[in-house]
């Protein structure tokens, strides 16, 4: 199985570094997974909501530049479906059951992901109700996909 994270802006933050190197190192025992960072559209601090859809179409653009077409493509959303580990353990096997050995989780920006990505999405899915930051998303969708594999093959990382 080959994971990507499409992850809008670039990780500044050092412990969050460390973190996502310890799961991708962890994750290679288990799929050759990436992460992608697209650059992020520099915005003012009061923007309209026409300059707010351009910031997140070009996002948007530089996103979807990084999807194959035959990919599976799960987009993280405020108001996705929210799913627990072992169901999201289950997508990921059912998924690789089917044939469907390429997936890549995106992340959009500060302001979310634009409708031509959710158009493009396969399944929208949510963490919480809670509005975390995007650069912290990549370090906790990690260690979910790593939890997914250990629960997957009964090993006992899980509990």
């Amino acid at each position: 199985m080959k994971i990507s994270i499409v992850s809008v802006g670039k990780l500044k933050e050092k412990y969050l570094k460390q973190g996502i190197q310890e799961y991708l190192k962890r994750l290679g025992a288990y799929a050759k997974v990436d992460v992608i960072e697209v650059a992020d559209e520099k915005a003012p601090e009061n923007m309209s909501e026409a300059e707010m859809l351009e910031v997140k179409r070009k996002e948007g653009e530089r996103i979807l530049s990084q999807i194959a077409p035959d990919t599976y493509v799960i987009t993280l959303e405020i108001n996705g479906k929210m799913l627990s580990s072992e169901q999201l353990a289950a997508k990921m096997d059912e998924l690789a059951t089917y044939g469907k050995s390429k997936i890549v989780f995106v992340i959009g920006g500060s302001l979310g992901i634009s409708d031509d990505v959710q158009k493009r999405s396969d399944l929208a899915l949510s963490f919480s109700k809670m509005t975390f930051p995007h650069q912290l998303m990549r370090l906790i969708l990690l260690e979910q996909v790593y939890r997914g594999f250990r629960i997957n093959r009964g090993e006992a990382y899980h509990k």
